[in-house]
């Protein structure tokens, strides 16, 4: 099962009066574990950046300078969407950025189906506070990179947030995803160690034969 966490940073609240989309960060998960793929973009909104926004994730007009407009990164995030399911913190937020930014540049909406994790959380911890940093510190998730935003980094955040949400890592799926990632960088495989050969005592012989002579019509006739 594929999973594509996503965030987004912009220069405010709604792009209906005018803001923009200013960075763009998606996570690969599969079964629920990230997979190491990622796909980040900064991205020119044209428009200046005002300093409310600035105060909370830190990216400036200037920094911006020189980076695509999102037309020209939407092919990119498009394929490695690749249509498959969601994984949003306040959906209706992001994608509303994402969808207005896509009609700017003459695409179609993304409709596909989505997770929002404030609405599991809620549901989760009725009357608790559901914001990303809040759920990071009740699952004793390291926030202490996180000085500003970024939607690189509350992408990773969010992985790890959405995989408590679920009920945790379940065993083993570490193990196969790494597995996984072997195979494809064309790792060699793994040589099976020939079976070890065990000589039986005369005490383990005598308690076989008695455990044999209590079966009715065994496939085997007599021990070896």
């Amino acid at each position: 099962m594929r999973e594509i966490v996503l965030d987004t940073e912009t220069t405010g609240l709604d792009p209906g009066a005018g803001h923009r989309l200013i960075e763009v960060a998606c996570l690969e998960l599969m079964h629920h574990v990230p997979t190491g793929r990622a796909f980040q973009r900064y991205v020119d909104p044209g428009r200046e950046v005002p300093p409310e926004a600035v105060a909370i994730h830190g990216i400036s007009t200037e920094q911006l300078k020189g980076k695509p407009l999102f037309a020209a990164i939407a092919d990119e995030l498009l394929e490695f969407i690749a249509g498959d399911p969601l994984v949003i913190h306040n959906a209706e937020f992001d994608l509303g950025f994402i969808n207005a930014e896509l009609k700017l540049a003459g695409r179609s909406p993304l409709d596909l189906p989505y997770v929002d994790t404030v609405v599991m959380a809620r549901k989760r911890f009725p009357g608790a506070p559901a914001s990303l940093d809040a759920l990071c510190r009740r699952f004793n998730i390291d926030l202490s990179e996180r000085e500003k935003h970024g939607a690189r980094l509350d992408a990773e955040l969010l992985a790890a947030v959405y995989l408590e949400l679920v009920g945790g890592r379940q065993p083993g799926l570490d193990f196969a995803v790494a597995a996984q990632a072997d195979a494809e960088a064309g790792a060699s495989p793994r040589t099976a160690r020939p079976p070890r050969a065990h000589n039986p005592t005369p005490a383990e012989r005598e308690r076989h034969a008695a455990f044999i002579a209590k079966l009715k019509s065994p496939l085997w006739g007599s021990e070896e």
